[in-house]
């Protein structure tokens, strides 16, 4: 009698693209997502982190997070400063608004093109990122792209580690 090597493959329906700004944020949110039977991808795409040295070390120190605990890692290696400089020099204080458009607009582009229900980001972790904002630059962004679902529902679940140190 054989036995049968079941493969490990993860349905579309449990994968989940992860917008993620640094390893750091990420970790909470994988640990999150994968509590619920979800598989979280990390996507790198973050054109406003400047200088160069800070945007590389994030980066690396995301590939080498991703490896050791086995997270599928996409790095969109597009270092975007001079562009996201020239679409907010005349509204610094708008800023962020744009920076949370192009990076969940690009994220969600990406979830479309590559078969992703449903996207996420670990900008939902920090407590100094305006969640709003956020949540209403992804919803935009889903729509935008017709993919099923933003996780906004795990923004509470994202935020623990920084709800123990207050």
């Amino acid at each position: 009698m054989s036995k049968e090597k079941k493969a490990s493959v993860i349905d579309n329906s449990t994968k989940v693209l992860l917008h993620t700004c640094c390893a750091p944020c990420s970790i909470h949110c994988v640990d999150a997502l994968r509590s619920e039977g979800l598989e979280p991808v990390s996507y790198w795409f973050n054109p406003n982190i400047h200088p160069y040295t800070e945007y590389r070390n994030r980066k690396t120190t995301l590939e080498d997070y991703a490896k050791s605990i086995q997270l599928p890692l996409i790095v969109d290696n597009t270092y975007g400063l001079r562009e996201f400089c020239k679409n907010v020099i005349h509204d610094l204080s708008g800023r962020c608004f744009y920076c949370y458009d192009v990076r969940l607009e690009q994220t969600a582009k990406y979830a479309a093109e590559h078969g992703f229900a449903s996207f996420t980001t670990t900008l939902l972790v920090s407590p100094f990122q305006n969640h709003q904002a956020i949540i209403n630059a992804a919803e935009k962004a889903k729509e935008l792209e017709s993919i099923k679902s933003f996780l906004t529902s795990r923004a509470d679940n994202y935020r623990p580690p920084y709800n123990r140190r207050t």
